[in-house]
């Protein structure tokens, strides 16, 4: 049974290009009942997302600016959000911004007992990072639509401006994590794995150093071993890693 989730858009704070990429990430984590931007819809600067809130049915909610300087659709998108807590029809929430100021609703939401899921670019400061459950570079997903899209001649010219180099600190954090989930003989079953380092470092994604999946990644790393198993209760074998 799908997750029911509430899909709240800073539309100040987002750029318009990937929202199409943005809901079907979205999708992947459940199904997006309730839909809603928030933005000055009188500014022009919000005009490039009016084909593609109904392309996506996504519902604009009308923050007017009251003072400047001051951001009122953030206020607005938290009031919304608490009612929508209440209301009971959602079990998760995604929270698309790369401001800060959400870090206290993504808190709240949590101890709730919501799943909280974030979205937005690397400039995203850490604490709202760290307070959702898992958080997503929208940098991702453009880079995502441009292999998908560009001939062999772009890819050739390696065009991934946002991939991130894995670093000492990440591999120390996966060599510290199969340790916390490995059996005496130093083996741990990646998708513990994977469920730890989310539960780690919320922004952890294979995707930000240019691997699909987690397993590609770990093999790309010296410091691991992997085995594959035979998986008695389905076609797909099972994968263990572990320190070398």
């Amino acid at each position: 049974m799908d997750t029911n989730l509430a899909v709240l858009i800073d539309g100040d704070n987002i750029p318009s290009a990937y929202v199409k990429e943005m809901m079907e990430e979205i999708a992947k984590y459940g199904n997006p009942t309730i839909k809603r931007i928030y933005g000055d819809w009188t500014n022009p600067k919000l005009a490039k997302w009016k084909n593609l809130l109904l392309e996506n049915a996504i519902t604009p909610i009308q923050q007017y600016a009251y003072t400047t300087g001051k951001n009122a659709t953030d206020s607005a998108m938290i009031i919304d959000a608490m009612d929508i807590l209440y209301s009971n029809k959602v079990s998760g929430f995604c929270i698309v911004s790369s401001d800060s100021d959400f870090t206290r609703l993504a808190t709240r939401l949590r101890e709730a007992g919501m799943n909280v899921i974030g979205i937005g670019e690397k400039k995203t400061p850490n604490p709202f990072i760290v307070a959702c459950d898992r958080f997503i570079y929208i940098e991702i997903l453009k880079n995502q639509t441009e292999e998908s899209s560009s001939e062999a001649s772009d890819r050739k010219k390696g065009k991934k401006d946002d991939v991130d180099k894995i670093t000492a600190k990440e591999i120390k954090l996966i060599a510290s994590t199969i340790s916390d989930v490995a059996d005496d003989d130093g083996w741990a079953f990646l998708g513990d794995v994977g469920s730890l380092l989310q539960k780690k470092q919320p922004n952890f994604d294979s995707r930000n150093y240019g691997f699909q999946k987690l397993t590609p990644l770990i093999k790309s790393i010296k410091n691991f071993e992997i085995d594959q198993r035979e998986n008695t209760k389905g076609r797909f074998k099972l994968i263990y890693v572990r320190n070398k």
